[in-house]
């Protein structure tokens, strides 16, 4: 089992894992928005958080209304820094063709996933080593046959 992590946070309503041992809390809409077949609206969540250095929060859809709505997050995983200390705003997508879909306050419309991320340096070098994958790309493990020169 791993530690809990305490993050400061600043909400009418804070976000809550549905089950225990879930890995994202639910965000709820702080205001009403209809998307339009094809649109996409910024809607605010009327959550400030501040992580702890090392750590950041990661934005994702929820299956459901993905599945039974078409409703999705343009950007996810939208990647919440430990630094930023503004109001956590979703992007959402309908991806329906032919019906809008009414977000009303207090409804879930995302999850935040809390994670570890490790302090990363780049380290310039003339090659790099191996790999079984090597520089195959997109598609290329989905294929019977290799697609020569393919670009990642």
């Amino acid at each position: 089992m791993t530690e809990s992590v305490d993050v400061l946070i600043i909400a009418s309503e804070a976000p809550r894992f549905a089950h225990p041992g879930d890995a994202g809390a639910d965000l709820t809409a702080a205001e009403s928005v209809v998307l339009g077949p094809g649109e996409r609206a910024l809607v605010g969540t009327g959550v400030s958080i501040a992580l702890p250095s090392g750590f950041a929060a990661f934005i994702v859809p929820r299956s459901g209304l993905a599945a039974r709505h078409g409703i999705t997050v343009l950007n996810a995983p939208g990647t919440v820094d430990a630094g930023y200390r503004g109001e956590i705003k979703v992007t959402l997508l309908n991806t329906d063709s032919t019906d809008s879909y009414t977000v009303n306050v207090g409804d879930r419309i995302a999850q935040m996933i809390v994670m570890p991320v490790p302090e990363v340096r780049f380290v310039p070098v003339e090659s790099l080593p191996g790999s079984a994958r090597g520089a195959d790309g997109f598609g290329s493990t989905g294929y019977a046959q290799k697609n020569e020169g393919a670009q990642a």
